[in-house]
């Protein structure tokens, strides 16, 4: 019998998976185990998760489903009326298998460890978690009550982390976390995930790439930028939790940043490192949205230079203050999220259309991928071993990814 993960939503959670299953294994002789990492995001990510968990139990009538995750966390009463589930485990216990059967207050102050991995079992690239939970109150958001406040892995533990996967062969990292910019601030005021950043390239001098996800680009602190500026080794490609481009939106969703601020960060840090990319996560259809206010998220992409987008269409989160604000009606939320799709995959042809005829270093995956510096796409003429680092010269692009010979 084994341990199988089905995972929804983040990083974090393919990270966490990954530990569970690790721990669960030992425990699991003669089951027939599947963990159910679910999301809350959306609510079509937890309508996702409890259609796969039907699925689950129609196909394997003898697994054992266990679900956890922030779904299990906020939803909690949706997935326990389900009769397909064998345990409900809350996100705080989740990652020792000898806990599930407790119960343990998500707010509650504890200590982020690190996940103690060397490999991703599927993943040329390992993603290390180094935060967890978030401190601040977006009003569509309600992961911070799905995850708990902002923790941060200390940073010898993080670098002892990246070292191993480095030692067994790993050639890039990703630093992931919930409030990725928060990262510090909890074990110690002056401790910023630039500096992170630093220790980690400092001490680990054969780790070939490091890469972030998402960050929040008002809480980027100076090392971290100046990081993108001096070290050729910490990727340029930056993913920004945008949300909207429009001021007012971005007040009633209680962001940090203002449009300027947006456009401002994007400018200051491409003269630094010329050929950064920029992806960006943008919501269509914020209750309240005016057209004129969408057209300001619209133009943003042009004006942030943004290549890689993640669109979102708005969800109501129950209990959140955004889902007692008046609605933007379903049509106009699709068509929103439709318009900023089409202005995101015309900002990737253009993207793609200028790096036609150059040469790239790329980072081989399976089924003939690779990933250049910047993040864009590869498809390579011959499949070959994934994990390895190559010059390639692209020839073409169909509009996704390049071509490479």
């Amino acid at each position: 019998m084994s341990v199988e993960t089905l995972t929804f939503g983040c990083r974090l959670n393919i990270v966490e998976s990954e530990v569970m299953r690790g721990r669960a294994e030992p425990g699991a002789e003669g089951r027939d185990l599947v963990l159910v990492n679910t999301c809350a995001v959306t609510s079509e990510a937890g309508r996702q998760a409890r259609k796969a968990i039907r699925r689950l139990a129609r196909t394997r009538p003898g697994a054992e489903i266990v679900v956890t995750g922030c779904g299990a966390e906020v939803e909690r009463a949706a997935y326990a009326a389900m009769p397909e589930v064998a345990r409900l485990v809350g996100n705080a216990v989740k990652l020792r298998p000898e806990n599930w059967g407790e119960t343990a207050d998500i707010m509650a102050p504890r200590a982020a460890e690190a996940s103690a991995l060397d490999r991703m079992a599927g993943h040329t690239r390992a993603f290390v978690a180094v935060q967890n939970g978030c401190d601040h109150r977006c009003t569509f958001c309600v992961i911070p009550f799905g995850r708990g406040n902002s923790r941060s892995v200390p940073v010898p533990d993080a670098v002892a982390q990246v070292r191993r996967i480095v030692e067994h062969g790993g050639r890039e990292v990703v630093l992931t976390g919930v409030d990725l910019t928060a990262y510090g601030r909890d074990l110690d005021p002056d401790l910023t995930l630039g500096r992170l950043v630093r220790s980690i390239l400092r001490e680990v001098p054969d780790l070939a790439r490091l890469r972030l996800s998402s960050i929040d680009s008002v809480e980027a602190d100076a090392e971290l930028i100046a990081a993108f500026a001096e070290e050729p080794r910490l990727m340029p490609h930056i993913h920004l939790s945008l949300q909207a481009g429009d001021d007012l939106i971005l007040k009633r969703m209680k962001r940090r940043h203002s449009r300027a601020d947006a456009i401002r960060f994007c400018e200051s840090l491409r003269a630094l490192r010329p050929g950064l990319v920029f992806g960006a996560d943008l919501i269509a259809g914020f209750p309240t949205e005016t057209e004129a206010q969408f057209t300001r998220s619209l133009d943003l992409v042009a004006e942030c230079g943004l290549t890689h987008l993640h669109v979102f269409p708005y969800s109501p989160r129950p209990g959140t203050p955004a889902a007692r604000m008046p609605p933007v009606s379903p049509d106009n939320v699709r068509t929103r999220a439709a318009r900023l799709r089409e202005a995101g995959a015309a900002a990737l042809r253009h993207h793609l259309d200028g790096a036609v005829g150059t040469d790239r270093r790329v980072l081989t995956e399976r089924g003939g991928m690779a990933r250049t510096e910047d993040f864009t796409g590869v498809r390579l003429v011959t499949e070959v071993p994934s994990g390895e680092i190559r010059d390639v010269t692209i020839t073409g692009h169909d509009g996704q990814v390049l071509l490479a010979a």
